[in-house]
């Protein structure tokens, strides 16, 4: 069983994993919106709004921690870029857009993730 389980495995091994979901962070970051599946769009949601978090506060340490988790140059626009426009706002910075659409494959319910 798998109780308080709370992560969702999207069919890969853990270290897949961790490079699928920073790979979408990354991207996320660098084009400001993209169009994903909806489990990927709510795990993708709590895992960047946590770095957006760490980037507000503008400091040192902050930005050699994003740049452990995410590669240098998402980790530099969202500390540059991304983090100051938010500053003043206590969560919320992304918001997950129902599209509509299902995915070919499968028929998943495809959904838009963007920054607020």
């Amino acid at each position: 069983m798998r109780h308080q389980q709370k992560n969702r495995k999207f069919g890969r091994k853990m270290g897949q994993r961790n490079a699928f979901i920073k790979s979408l962070v990354s991207n996320l970051i660098l084009k400001g919106k993209i169009e994903t599946t909806e489990a990927r769009a709510k795990t993708l949601k709590s895992k960047t709004e946590k770095l957006v978090t760490l980037a507000k506060k503008q400091n040192l340490a902050s930005l050699r921690e994003l740049i452990s988790r995410i590669s240098k140059e998402p980790a530099i626009k969202l500390y540059y870029d991304i983090a100051p426009k938010y500053a003043s706002r206590n969560g919320g910075y992304l918001r997950i857009i129902k599209s509509g659409k299902r995915r070919v494959g499968d028929a998943s319910t495809k959904n838009i993730i963007e920054f607020v």
